[in-house]
């Protein structure tokens, strides 16, 4: 059987609630729930009330994005069932993350705790420079498309491969400029790209 087409997708702000996750590790960390600021605002930072935070304090919360935090990320609105649609319309989806290596596996197993049909995560760490850290195995896995809510990680990805962008929420979003030419299509969230994708 031919190998089926490959669709790549980011996972924090794509298939997964970040915002979410970074309240409840405040919350932990701190002993108190942030209340929301700015629901429409790209970084949780901004979207929570939180405080500015002195070096040991920030130590303290970065500490708390650990395996535990990985494993339990909330999903993202209708991004399960958006997977599912594309994968019953013949895609294999590989999530592809700009995580550490170390916490790989419980991206995935948190993926398939939600129900979605991904077997693959790939955690390319975070680098510095112009290049995206993802552009690598995008180009090894030669995926038909690529979604992802951060304009910068499209920097670099070949161009034969279909760049989404997944524009999520305005206030203060780095998705601005004439880098918008990197992206071939860009979406309000995953459900969008899948409704326009398949509807080619």
């Amino acid at each position: 059987m031919p190998a089926r087409p490959i669709i790549a997708l980011d996972a924090d702000g794509v298939l997964l609630d970040f915002h979410l996750g970074y309240r409840s590790v405040w919350h932990r960390v701190f002993g108190w729930l942030p209340e929301e600021r700015d629901p429409l605002a790209y970084w949780p930072k901004d979207r929570w009330q939180v405080e500015r935070m002195d070096e040991p304090s920030r130590l303290r919360f970065r500490a708390g994005f650990d395996e535990a935090f990985w494993l339990t990320v909330p999903a993202l609105d209708g991004a399960v069932a958006a997977c599912h649609r594309l994968h019953e319309a013949g895609y294999d989806l590989v999530c592809v993350s700009a995580l550490d290596l170390e916490f790989e596996a419980a991206r995935l197993r948190n993926l398939r705790d939600h129900g979605f049909p991904i077997e693959r995560v790939i955690a390319t760490g975070v680098t510095d420079g112009e290049r995206s850290p993802k552009a690598d195995a995008i180009e090894s896995l030669k995926p038909v498309a690529f979604v992802d809510d951060y304009l910068p990680f499209l920097r670099g990805v070949p161009t034969d491969v279909h760049t989404a962008l997944v524009l999520r929420a305005p206030n203060g979003t780095p998705n601005v400029g004439a880098e918008l030419a990197l992206a071939k299509s860009v979406h309000d969230d995953l459900p969008g790209f899948v409704e326009t994708w398949l509807a080619r």
